[in-house]
């Protein structure tokens, strides 16, 4: 009987693990507030909840589809990837690291570049993918990040990183931090040309990506309730010995502390970015 598990009188299932079947994945989904919502329904809200307003992670396809008119846009410089420079080892090799990340994201790195309308307007993005290493900032993502910049002045247009990292990349060590600089020079570059910068922070900005570029844009947006900062709260919880305020990190507080311009949600991200674009492009004109 189809609900003869209602009748069951131990707490216990016994059940034996070859004999287990698993529900199918991607069915539903629960908000950190206890929501549950049909992905289906989730999917067409652009991943944010319709009843407590949560933003689910999602990476680079669905920002893509999100704001850029009709979906369409072009892929630059995607079959960069990242070497094993340092030959570096901690519970395996980087290299199988990389091989098995690679083949579950169906991603080259943790950014990808793209160019395409906004509501009429060109725009280039470099957007981050939390799902390859946790979005870490490597030799790949600074080389591509500083190629879309290339590519903006080149063509005169504004750039737009969508960030999504939990820092600097420790499997290639300074390799990965001097990626820093390197950034902050194209976009030293952009900013002589005149040409605007906008950063979008999601969930979770933290270390060098917000010691660095996430912080230095013309207009800095946030998705609500993102946490962003450099160290994560347990760190400086246990570094200062003191108990933190509720929405520490969060974009909210950030905002509130003037680091943040605004709030965006992301039923809002494409109206608010073309915007932006019109009155930069016409303050720099």
């Amino acid at each position: 009987m189809a609900f003869d598990w209602f009748k069951r009188k131990k707490q216990n299932i016994n059940t034996p693990t070859d004999q287990k079947k698993d529900s199918p994945k991607g069915l539903w989904h629960q908000t950190p507030t206890g929501k549950i919502i049909e992905h289906e329904e989730l999917k067409n809200n652009n991943f944010v909840s319709p009843e407590d307003g949560f933003h689910v992670r999602i990476g680079s396809r669905e920002y893509f589809d999100m704001l850029f008119d009709n979906s369409k846009f072009k892929e630059l410089d995607a079959n960069v990837e990242s070497v094993d420079i340092l030959n570096f080892k901690d519970t395996k090799p980087y290299t199988d690291r990389l091989k098995e990340v690679k083949n579950k994201t169906k991603l080259t790195d943790s950014v990808r570049n793209a160019v395409g309308k906004v509501n009429g307007l060109e725009l280039v993005v470099s957007c981050m993918d939390f799902s390859f290493i946790g979005g870490s900032l490597g030799s790949v993502m600074g080389e591509k990040i500083s190629r879309a910049i290339d590519y903006a002045m080149k063509h005169k247009l504004p750039f737009m990183i969508i960030c999504q990292s939990g820092g600097a990349r420790m499997q290639e060590a300074a390799y990965s931090l001097m990626q820093m600089a390197k950034v902050q020079a194209k976009l030293a570059q952009l900013s002589d040309k005149g040409l605007p910068y906008i950063a979008y922070l999601t969930d979770p900005t933290f270390g060098g990506i917000t010691a660095s570029f996430a912080m230095t844009a013309d207009i800095i947006m946030a998705e609500p309730k993102a946490l962003i900062g450099f160290a994560g709260p347990r760190v400086i919880r246990e570094t200062i010995g003191k108990d933190l305020p509720e929405d520490f990190q969060t974009s909210e507080f950030l905002m509130e502390k003037g680091f943040v311009d605004f709030i965006v949600r992301r039923n809002e991200i494409k109206e608010t970015v073309s915007k932006a674009m019109r009155l930069l492009m016409n303050a720099n004109a």
